[in-house]
């Protein structure tokens, strides 16, 4: 029997540094419209979630959106120090599956086919790999506070192409299980896959520069979308 994956899209309707920045104009579409159609277009994906306090997203997401869940987040989960993790657990509470996706739709150049060979992935491997997270491929000179070398020797002088990649998460993609959240209070397991990204799929919205720039790469990858 096939496994039932629900993808969730944690949103909250204020942004401190980027204002309205989930619903705001983004190369022709709401921000948050790039991310649920790329989860939309992956067939292994039974659900997607949309858990937020945004009266102006359930609105709009009932109308452009109707197959997907929308959940309104309770007041004590609203404030922005919350722990993602917290919300998660109360998201999944209300949502049986097999597996959960999360995501964020600060990750507008995700692609539906990374997400589904993530999918894809994952369901090969499990039980081997428990969970899954995207990351992005580092082959760069990495130092601690206190000068020392991370990844590389000094007295070598290695081409950085050379250098043994680290890998930094980057918080596009998480799948894990219901047993997995509420045990660690994590969405990474104990045995998890590291899904290696392209660079410009993980580009994520934190400030207002962010935004340009991902607006950007996705008209350059993409054009404008009606």
């Amino acid at each position: 029997m096939k496994p039932t994956i629900v993808a969730i899209v944690p949103m909250r309707h204020s942004s401190e540094r980027v204002p309205g920045k989930n619903y705001r104009p983004f190369a022709g579409r709401p921000l948050y419209h790039h991310i649920v159609r790329a989860l939309l277009a992956v067939p292994d994906i039974a659900k997607v979630v949309i858990d937020t306090d945004s009266p102006t997203i359930m609105e709009d997401a009932a109308r452009h959106f109707p197959e997907v869940v929308l959940l309104e987040r309770p007041e004590h989960l609203r404030a922005g120090e919350i722990p993602m993790n917290d919300v998660l657990l109360h998201t999944i509470g209300r949502v049986e599956a097999d597996f959960y996706l999360q995501t964020h739709s600060t990750n507008p150049l995700l692609s539906a086919e990374s997400i589904a060979r993530g999918v894809r992935i994952f369901l090969e491997q499990y039980p081997v790999y428990d969970s899954l997270f995207t990351v992005t491929r580092l082959q760069t000179r990495l130092w601690d506070p206190l000068a020392r070398a991370i990844n590389h020797n000094p007295n070598i002088l290695l081409r950085t192409q050379d250098l043994p990649p680290v890998y930094e998460e980057n918080s596009c993609m998480y799948l894990f299980t219901r047993e997995i959240l509420e045990r660690k209070h994590n969405r990474i397991g104990d045995r998890p896959y590291l899904l290696e990204i392209p660079r410009d799929e993980a580009q994520d919205i934190d400030e207002e520069i962010d935004f340009q720039i991902a607006e950007f790469l996705f008209r350059k990858k993409y054009g404008m979308v009606e």
